[in-house]
């Protein structure tokens, strides 16, 4: 739990696909936002492969800041809502992401390495992986679960940001990967 006035990471939904146009207004006023990207190909009105920058996902942006100040973010944009999810009583609550998984999918998302894959958490079945540490490279330090996710030939290393989304970062050499629980020692 948390208290009211210290600052969290909340995952937010900026509907209509305003997520960029808000996150520009709070880093104006100074509040810190993250909206993860990626590069897609598309095509240009001349029918040409660009390369564009484009949210991961449309509506999806994360805030730190404190209670108060979100829900004056709230009543300030009108677009800018709560994500939530069902909780152990039935009831839902407001999607607040530890600082520590925070810090992780930002590290992830802003290699902007190709090998990324994307899913919703329905998508992936955490419980059947292997909790691992990775040791070198551009993901050092980072932890996530060891599990095969559809669209990949080998298994990869998962971050999930709690209810909201996951990501799955490019394979990896063995000896980079330290266990840290197999689903036996849960």
């Amino acid at each position: 739990m948390y208290c009211n006035e210290e600052k969290v990471w909340f995952a937010m939904r900026a509907t209509y696909g305003r997520n960029m146009e808000i996150k520009k207004k709070l880093d104006e006023a100074g509040l810190e936002s993250f909206v993860p990207m990626r590069y897609v190909v598309a095509l240009d009105r001349r029918g040409r492969k660009t390369k564009k920058f484009v949210p991961v996902v449309r509506d999806l942006i994360f805030v730190y800041t404190d209670q108060a100040t979100m829900y004056g973010l709230k009543d300030q944009y009108e677009t800018l809502r709560n994500i939530y999810i069902p909780s152990e009583d039935g009831r839902k609550r407001v999607v607040i992401v530890p600082d520590g998984q925070m810090e992780s999918f930002m590290k992830v998302t802003k290699t902007l390495s190709d090998g990324l894959l994307f899913f919703t958490p329905d998508e992936v079945n955490l419980s059947k992986g292997v909790r691992v540490r990775i040791h070198g490279g551009q993901f050092n330090g980072l932890e996530g679960t060891f599990i095969k996710v559809k669209g990949a030939r080998d298994k990869r290393v998962v971050v999930e940001v709690s209810g909201v989304i996951v990501v799955a970062i490019c394979s990896l050499k063995c000896d980079l990967v330290e266990v840290l629980k197999t689903p036996q020692e849960e």
